[in-house]
């Protein structure tokens, strides 16, 4: 976290009564990307950021199919050299298109998808795709530009510690109040990178790092799953921890009225990324799962 976002975030603690949580906070806030729908995205400019619609696709890139030979259905396509100046992060590259596919969102974990980086040199290229037939989320999905901006991201729900932001002055509502201050939460809001994955448990990331680095089934025990991770890196627990904390998400998607994407019971669509692996652009090595209340 740069100077000018720490002062920032110390600011809004300090306005929203929560000192007794500042050192906790400062620790744990993430830096994030949020992208809000801009209006919908029917001018036919290429290239841009979007969600919903047909991708902008260049020809030597086929459309990503299922195992069963079903078209996946497109999702969004990030420009990232417009997400650039809200990559505070520094963890994307700063040029080039990611494109996300999906395929059937059942059952909601290790779902089928693609994740596609098409570097900035090829889009050149890029045409308007139209799917080849029915994909496997059936409808269709109305194109909406993305803004992305900068954000702080707090602990949400799932991962906030209550003991450390509740005291005899402040409960549970006034922290939800100040998150939602934090990230400047918007209603068009639609889209997140690099934040806290929506959840119950605050467990996805063992979930995720279990199934990229080993295959294996999360059985929604966290002890089970750091055993197996360390396992798989020779018995190294600390190591193991690591690679957990460093299991990012690369991008949640919410439910959507608009654009026509609903995630069971209007939850998100969530895309997990290592650390390693996003700084080597190997969008291949990615883990899709869905949360819905």
């Amino acid at each position: 976290m740069n100077d000018r976002n720490r002062m920032q975030l110390e600011g809004l603690i300090r306005e929203h009564r929560f000192e007794h949580a500042l050192s906790y906070l400062l620790e744990h806030t993430r830096q994030g990307i949020r992208c809000t729908k801009a209006g919908e995205a029917n001018d036919g400019r290429l290239g841009g950021s979007r969600i919903g619609g047909d991708p902008d696709l260049p020809a030597r890139i086929d459309w990503p199919a299922t195992s069963e030979g079903v078209p996946m259905t497109f999702l969004v396509q990030l420009n990232l050299q417009e997400l650039a100046a809200a990559n505070e992060s520094l963890l994307l590259p700063d040029r080039g298109m990611l494109y996300f596919f999906v395929g059937v969102d059942e059952p909601a974990y290790n779902i089928e998808h693609r994740v596609i980086h098409v570097p900035e040199e090829e889009l050149a290229s890029a045409s308007r795709r139209p799917a080849p037939g029915t994909t496997a989320l059936e409808g269709a999905f109305r194109a909406y530009r993305l803004e992305p901006r900068a954000t702080l991201e707090p602990p949400n729900f799932a991962y906030a510690d209550t003991e450390q932001v509740e005291n005899d002055t402040t409960d549970y509502e006034d922290y939800e109040e100040f998150v939602w201050s934090v990230t400047n939460s918007q209603n068009g809001d639609v889209a997140l990178l690099f934040g806290y994955p929506d959840g119950q448990h605050g467990d996805a990331e063992y979930e995720a790092a279990l199934r990229i680095l080993t295959g294996e089934h999360y059985d929604y025990n966290t002890d089970h799953a750091l055993r197996r991770i360390a396992a798989h890196l020779g018995g190294n627990e600390e190591k193991a921890k690591q690679e957990i904390r460093d299991t990012l998400l690369l991008l949640e998607i919410d439910s959507d009225d608009d654009v026509g994407f609903c995630w069971w019971d209007a939850g998100a669509l969530q895309f997990f990324i290592r650390k390693e692996d996003l700084q080597a652009g190997r969008f291949d090595r990615t883990y899709c799962s869905l949360y819905s209340s």
